[in-house]
Protein backbone atom coordinates (compact mmCIF):
# COMPACT_ATOMS: atom_id res chain seq x y z
CA UNK A 1 0.00 0.00 0.00
CA UNK A 2 1.82 3.05 -1.05
CA UNK A 3 0.81 6.32 0.75
CA UNK A 4 -0.08 9.20 -1.09
CA UNK A 5 1.45 12.96 -0.04
CA UNK A 6 -0.97 14.68 -2.39
CA UNK A 7 -2.91 17.38 -1.01
CA UNK A 8 -6.72 17.25 0.02
CA UNK A 9 -7.66 19.28 -3.04
CA UNK A 10 -5.68 17.25 -5.29
CA UNK A 11 -7.29 14.07 -3.57
CA UNK A 12 -10.61 15.27 -4.30
CA UNK A 13 -10.22 16.23 -7.98
CA UNK A 14 -8.53 12.49 -8.69
CA UNK A 15 -11.80 11.23 -6.93
CA UNK A 16 -13.92 13.17 -8.58
CA UNK A 17 -11.84 11.57 -12.23
CA UNK A 18 -12.60 8.04 -10.63
CA UNK A 19 -9.51 7.39 -8.76
CA UNK A 20 -10.21 4.90 -5.64
CA UNK A 21 -7.16 5.40 -4.48
CA UNK A 22 -7.02 9.22 -4.02
CA UNK A 23 -10.51 8.07 -2.34
CA UNK A 24 -8.39 5.43 0.14
CA UNK A 25 -6.01 8.39 1.08
CA UNK A 26 -8.58 10.69 1.93
CA UNK A 27 -10.28 7.94 3.94
CA UNK A 28 -7.41 7.05 5.80
CA UNK A 29 -6.34 10.51 6.36
CA UNK A 30 -9.71 11.80 7.38
CA UNK A 31 -11.74 8.99 9.05
CA UNK A 32 -10.65 8.68 12.29
CA UNK A 33 -11.06 12.15 13.32
CA UNK A 34 -14.79 12.14 11.55
CA UNK A 35 -14.96 9.46 13.71
CA UNK A 36 -13.98 10.53 17.15
CA UNK A 37 -15.78 14.23 16.08
CA UNK A 38 -19.26 12.46 15.57
CA UNK A 39 -18.78 10.00 18.58
CA UNK A 40 -18.78 13.22 20.58
CA UNK A 41 -22.22 13.52 19.44
CA UNK A 42 -23.47 10.12 19.04
CA UNK A 43 -23.23 7.16 21.82
CA UNK A 44 -23.83 4.46 19.47
CA UNK A 45 -20.11 3.47 17.64
CA UNK A 46 -22.17 1.29 15.54
CA UNK A 47 -24.43 3.91 14.08
CA UNK A 48 -20.87 6.52 13.85
CA UNK A 49 -18.90 3.53 11.54
CA UNK A 50 -22.01 3.85 9.48
CA UNK A 51 -21.98 7.48 9.21
CA UNK A 52 -18.52 7.16 8.25
CA UNK A 53 -18.64 4.93 5.81
CA UNK A 54 -22.06 7.11 4.22
CA UNK A 55 -19.91 10.30 4.35
CA UNK A 56 -17.26 8.65 2.26
CA UNK A 57 -19.60 6.63 -0.14
CA UNK A 58 -21.29 10.34 -0.68
CA UNK A 59 -17.30 11.82 -0.85
CA UNK A 60 -16.74 9.30 -3.70
CA UNK A 61 -20.28 10.02 -5.50
CA UNK A 62 -19.99 14.38 -5.31
CA UNK A 63 -16.19 14.87 -5.33
CA UNK A 64 -17.03 17.00 -8.90
CA UNK A 65 -19.47 19.10 -6.68
CA UNK A 66 -16.44 20.18 -4.21
CA UNK A 67 -15.86 23.82 -5.26
CA UNK A 68 -12.57 24.62 -4.04
CA UNK A 69 -14.20 26.83 -1.20
CA UNK A 70 -13.17 26.03 2.32
CA UNK A 71 -11.00 23.60 3.19
CA UNK A 72 -11.49 19.57 2.17
CA UNK A 73 -12.02 18.59 5.88
CA UNK A 74 -14.44 21.31 6.30
CA UNK A 75 -16.24 20.13 3.29
CA UNK A 76 -16.72 15.84 4.33
CA UNK A 77 -17.10 17.26 8.59
CA UNK A 78 -20.38 19.08 6.68
CA UNK A 79 -21.25 15.97 4.62
CA UNK A 80 -20.20 13.99 7.99
CA UNK A 81 -22.60 15.71 10.36
CA UNK A 82 -25.65 15.64 7.93
CA UNK A 83 -25.27 11.78 7.65
CA UNK A 84 -25.68 11.63 11.35
CA UNK A 85 -28.64 14.18 11.49
CA UNK A 86 -30.35 11.97 9.03
CA UNK A 87 -29.58 9.27 10.93
CA UNK A 88 -30.85 10.22 13.80
CA UNK A 89 -34.00 11.39 12.28
CA UNK A 90 -34.46 7.78 11.25
CA UNK A 91 -33.51 6.51 14.13
CA UNK A 92 -34.04 8.91 17.39
CA UNK A 93 -33.28 6.16 19.64
CA UNK A 94 -29.53 6.41 19.74
CA UNK A 95 -28.29 8.41 22.14
CA UNK A 96 -26.35 12.01 21.86
CA UNK A 97 -23.60 12.28 24.38
CA UNK A 98 -20.21 14.88 24.96
CA UNK A 99 -17.44 12.57 25.16
CA UNK A 100 -14.82 13.80 27.80
CA UNK A 101 -11.75 14.80 26.04
CA UNK A 102 -9.14 12.00 27.85
CA UNK A 103 -11.40 9.52 26.24
CA UNK A 104 -10.12 10.53 22.89
CA UNK A 105 -6.87 10.99 20.94
CA UNK A 106 -6.96 15.38 20.18
CA UNK A 107 -7.09 16.29 16.35
CA UNK A 108 -5.23 19.91 16.06
CA UNK A 109 -8.36 21.61 15.41
CA UNK A 110 -9.94 20.14 18.87
CA UNK A 111 -6.14 21.12 20.56
CA UNK A 112 -7.38 25.10 19.24
CA UNK A 113 -10.74 24.81 20.21
CA UNK A 114 -9.34 23.44 23.77
CA UNK A 115 -7.10 26.34 23.80
CA UNK A 116 -10.19 28.31 23.14
CA UNK A 117 -12.26 26.57 25.96
CA UNK A 118 -9.59 26.80 28.69
CA UNK A 119 -9.09 31.07 28.03
CA UNK A 120 -11.84 33.36 29.59
CA UNK A 121 -14.19 32.21 26.32
CA UNK A 122 -13.57 28.53 27.86
CA UNK A 123 -14.51 29.85 31.62
CA UNK A 124 -17.59 31.31 30.28
CA UNK A 125 -18.45 28.66 28.17
CA UNK A 126 -17.80 26.21 31.19
CA UNK A 127 -20.32 28.31 33.31
CA UNK A 128 -23.11 27.66 30.81
CA UNK A 129 -26.03 25.08 31.46
CA UNK A 130 -25.12 21.80 29.63
CA UNK A 131 -28.69 22.61 27.63
CA UNK A 132 -26.86 26.29 26.30
CA UNK A 133 -23.67 24.93 25.76
CA UNK A 134 -24.85 22.19 23.65
CA UNK A 135 -26.84 24.53 21.39
CA UNK A 136 -23.95 26.90 21.45
CA UNK A 137 -21.55 23.60 20.03
CA UNK A 138 -24.07 22.48 17.61
CA UNK A 139 -24.62 25.96 16.00
CA UNK A 140 -21.17 28.20 16.59
CA UNK A 141 -18.39 25.45 16.64
CA UNK A 142 -20.10 22.75 14.30
CA UNK A 143 -21.87 25.80 12.36
CA UNK A 144 -25.20 23.56 11.83
CA UNK A 145 -28.21 25.53 11.21
CA UNK A 146 -30.93 25.90 13.48
CA UNK A 147 -33.11 23.42 12.33
CA UNK A 148 -29.87 20.79 12.34
CA UNK A 149 -28.90 21.62 15.70
CA UNK A 150 -32.83 21.43 16.36
CA UNK A 151 -33.19 17.51 14.94
CA UNK A 152 -29.37 17.07 16.51
CA UNK A 153 -30.30 18.27 20.02
CA UNK A 154 -33.97 16.70 19.84
CA UNK A 155 -35.64 20.22 20.80
CA UNK A 156 -37.97 22.16 18.87
CA UNK A 157 -36.47 24.60 16.23
CA UNK A 158 -37.79 27.58 19.14
CA UNK A 159 -35.94 26.11 21.41
CA UNK A 160 -32.83 26.12 20.08
CA UNK A 161 -32.98 30.22 19.38
CA UNK A 162 -33.98 30.71 22.28
CA UNK A 163 -31.11 28.72 24.40
CA UNK A 164 -28.92 30.55 21.58
CA UNK A 165 -30.43 33.70 22.43
CA UNK A 166 -29.59 33.33 26.32
CA UNK A 167 -26.48 32.04 25.62
CA UNK A 168 -25.23 35.01 23.84
CA UNK A 169 -26.63 37.08 26.61
CA UNK A 170 -24.63 35.03 29.97
CA UNK A 171 -21.56 34.75 27.52
CA UNK A 172 -21.60 38.63 27.02
CA UNK A 173 -22.28 39.17 30.60
CA UNK A 174 -19.91 37.03 31.53
CA UNK A 175 -16.48 38.63 29.42
CA UNK A 176 -17.56 42.01 30.21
Amino acid sequence: MTVRADGDEALLRAVAQGDREALEALYRRHAPWLMVRLSRRCSDPGLVEEVVQDTFVAVWRGAGRYRGTGEVPAWIWGIGIRRLIDRLRRSPAAVMREVPHDEVSISAEDQVLLGVEHGDLGTALGRLSPELRAVVQATVLDGLTTKEAATLLGIPQGTVKTRAARARRELREALA
